[in-house]
């Protein structure tokens, strides 16, 4: 299956280089390009592609903006956002994955981790480097944007369900935490799932966001 793809950036040779990168891989075509935050929701909504990369700083409407008016709370068919960019401000990944984005990356990050958030994104799943969760779980520390942990809710997690949690947190994709914590992708996805339910979250970041408020990523006590 071709994953179809909407970039929106407005430098053209930003855009050009992502293009050229994405279709060299024989399951990914880029179906169309904007250069401002207004046309990319606009030809989003027209086009539905499967994933749409997001810059954060576009003329009319950033990537934040657009995010939540494809994905974020209300929205009834949300898309999957994935924000590249140069910036990785500590604010613009929390904004972006509150607006509903399932991906942050840095355009430096290189090819293959770029491809990796495509395909994880067409999969239901999250993709956040790892250097930027470490700053990002460090930022919400440092500003008091975190709150102490829901006893209703951290309880109605298993001990297992728990582990999941803090490896979601951590940008694991679901084979990542199936060989992590020995246990089949069938599993993990079932883990997953009862996980959402429990904690109302509508996907794999909104784990992860209540895991960060929470502290309940290891390393952020």
């Amino acid at each position: 299956m071709t994953i179809k793809i909407l970039l929106a950036d407005d430098q053209a040779m930003v855009r050009a280089g992502l293009r050229l990168i994405l279709e060299d891989q024989p399951d990914i075509e880029v179906i169309g390009e904007a250069q401002d935050g207004a046309e990319a929701i606009s030809m989003a909504r027209r086009l539905r592609p499967d994933v749409c990369l997001v810059d954060i700083r576009m003329p009319k409407l950033d990537g934040i903006q657009v995010a939540r008016a494809l994905a974020g709370p209300g929205v009834t068919d949300p898309m999957r956002i994935v924000v590249v960019t140069t910036f990785d401000l500590d604010e613009y990944v929390y904004g972006a994955l509150r607006g509903g984005a399932v991906g942050f990356v840095l355009k430096d990050a290189g090819p293959t981790l770029l491809i990796e958030a495509v395909r994880a994104a067409h999969n239901g799943e999250a993709l956040v480097s790892p250097s930027i969760t470490l700053r990002l779980l460090k930022h919400l520390n440092s500003t008091g944007e975190v709150s102490q942990t829901d006893p209703a809710r951290a309880a109605a997690l298993s001990g297992r369900e728990m582990e999941v949690v803090r490896t979601i947190a951590r940008g694991l994709s679901n084979r990542e935490i199936a060989a992590e914590l020995f246990i089949s992708l069938s599993t993990v996805k079932s883990h997953v799932a009862g996980i959402q339910t429990k904690l109302g979250a509508r996907n794999r970041v909104g784990i992860a966001a209540w895991a960060w408020e929470n502290r309940i990523v290891q390393g952020t006590t």
